[in-house]
């Protein structure tokens, strides 16, 4: 087929209106297990501290003679004293009074638009962060402060794989975890550890994964029922997925987290950890120096892990 010799065509036409949709489509996740799902709490310096505390053993050989005196004590043990630091997350932009000014498609404000993205980095990069294989930094004039991430504070209810190593903690969290060998993630790697944590004290009730080992936990037996009730007349569905694991001490919700390490696999109880927040997030703006608006966000915080023998890691898991 041929077209007409001179037809006026669209490739030729000038002052065709463009056909611009007013809605910006952003796929970018920002869901934050773990920072939604434990406490929050303010704090009032660079370095906090709180104290953790245990019973002694229970003994069943506790039996004492009618009348007895008492002519020695028992030691009194003094409680642990530990703490972290907490980190500086900032975000910044500089707009131009002219693009505020002239018409936009799908936000009136660039400005607007632009802090509320940040907003969301932010929460992502604090996520991040929380849940690093990274040592607490007192930090100094030329090298920034750093919170210690969860992996580094697990020594008690740990499976590492070959050459992985626990860290040593103290009173603060001053070197990260040794990665060992990776190996499968396995049902009885993660029984192993939920018991654990449940004979030191603690309630697993959320093991939380990244998306590879998210799909390996699904083939766990011990899974609750995949069965659902589906009502005459209509189409039955396909449960592949997987989000109570119930285990010999209780169920325990799956959650996937996209911002954690693929590799770990962490058992917790989120009445055992805090958000420590010194400086919320907030928008703090910046001298102006000519013809645009400078914004600076930033937020300080750190990670309290109130006892970490509440919680438990799977470390060194295949990722692929």
């Amino acid at each position: 087929m041929a077209i007409v010799a001179n037809t006026f065509t669209r490739y030729s036409a000038i002052g065709i209106r463009e056909d611009l949709s007013n809605v910006i489509y952003n796929i970018s996740p920002e869901e934050t297990p773990f920072i939604s799902n434990i406490g929050r709490e303010s704090v009032k310096n660079t370095y906090y501290e709180w104290q953790t505390d245990s019973l002694a053993a229970a003994s069943a050989a506790n039996a004492a003679l009618e009348g007895d005196d008492v002519s020695s004590f028992a030691a009194v043990s003094p409680t642990s004293r530990v703490g972290n630091y907490t980190q500086i997350s900032t975000k910044n932009v500089v707009i131009s009074g002219t693009l505020e000014s002239v018409d936009k498609a799908g936000r009136r404000s660039e400005l607007t638009y632009q802090l509320a993205k940040l907003g969301s980095e932010l929460k992502r990069d604090m996520e991040a962060a929380l849940l690093a294989n990274q040592a607490a930094a007192a930090g100094s004039t030329t090298v920034a402060r750093r919170t210690a991430g969860l992996p580094a504070w697990l020594t008690s209810n740990t499976s590492t794989g070959v050459g992985g190593a626990n860290p040593t903690v103290g009173s603060t969290p001053t070197a990260a975890r040794t990665d060992g060998t990776q190996r499968a993630f396995t049902e009885t790697l993660l029984k192993t550890v939920i018991q654990s944590v449940w004979t030191q004290g603690g309630t697993p009730k959320m093991l939380m994964v990244g998306p590879f080992n998210k799909v390996a936990s699904s083939a766990f037996t011990g899974i609750a029922t995949r069965f659902r009730d589906v009502p005459a007349g209509q189409q039955a569905q396909i449960i592949g997925a997987a989000d109570v694991y119930v285990s010999d001490f209780g169920t325990v919700n799956i959650v996937p987290n996209r911002f954690q390490r693929d590799r770990d696999a962490f058992v917790v109880d989120p009445d055992y950890a805090s958000l420590a927040v010194l400086r919320p997030i907030q928008q703090m703006e910046l001298a102006k120096t000519g013809d645009a608006e400078k914004r600076l966000m930033l937020v300080e915080y750190g990670l309290k892990v109130n006892s970490q023998a509440a919680h438990g890691i799977i470390a060194d898991l295949t990722t692929s």
